[in-house]
């Protein structure tokens, strides 16, 4: 999963300190993975951040194991550990730490559009997942044409701020294209939504086939 820690844990510290940008959409995105999760499942989240999602959904599942590449993102983590369900470790995608076959449930939330090699991640979820198994992930399609002003002309933006070192890669994706690549993963898609709409950060529940 080819990223850069660097820029993550440089931002680390501010990002914690970062209000939730938009309330309303992220209880309702909570509220959709919880009514999915069960008391015994064996949960991992991917690109945890600063943990504060693990934590939220701690009380819905057995356990959760929320790992972040960036370890000033589990620094920020550590912190905020306050549940014996929910542990915080440094990992990727494709750590070896990270057993095939071993989880429940998969979590990724606006992770998927910073991945430049997306589909061998996508694999790997599916790997990592026991028969039957779900992905649930969040993503920004950033190539849909509802973005809205302030949006669309931080999308053009974006570039120059890659150059200087002010943004990590960004992948322009639509739905329906981020759809089919989780379905060509080895997924069934169960439920989609934007959350929000606009800019349509979609929301996947997938099951492993």
């Amino acid at each position: 999963m080819k990223m850069n820690p660097h820029f993550w844990d440089k931002v680390a510290v501010k990002y914690a300190a970062q209000p939730v940008s938009n309330p309303d959409a992220y209880e309702q995105t909570l509220e959709r993975v919880a009514s999915y999760l069960k008391p015994a499942d064996r949960v991992l989240e991917l690109g945890c951040g600063t943990g504060s999602t693990a934590l939220k959904l701690a009380p819905h599942a057995g356990s959760i194991l929320a790992t972040d590449f960036s370890a000033g993102m589990i620094a920020q983590a550590q912190v905020k550990a306050g549940s014996d369900t929910v542990r915080f470790l440094q990992a990727d995608t494709f750590s070896p730490a990270l057993k095939d076959g071993s989880f429940d449930v998969v979590m990724g939330f606006n992770l998927f559009h910073l991945v430049e090699d997306v589909d061998a991640a996508m694999v790997r979820v599916h790997d990592l997942l026991k028969p039957g198994g779900l992905f649930i992930s969040k993503s920004p399609c950033l190539a849909e044409r509802s973005l809205g002003l302030k949006f669309g002309l931080l999308k053009r933006l974006i570039p120059l701020m890659q150059w200087v070192g002010k943004a990590p890669f960004v992948r322009f994706e639509t739905i329906a294209e981020l759809d089919a690549r989780i379905i060509r993963a080895g997924f069934e898609i169960v439920e989609t939504g934007n959350y929000p709409i606009r800019p349509p950060n979609h929301f996947v529940v997938a099951r492993r086939v």
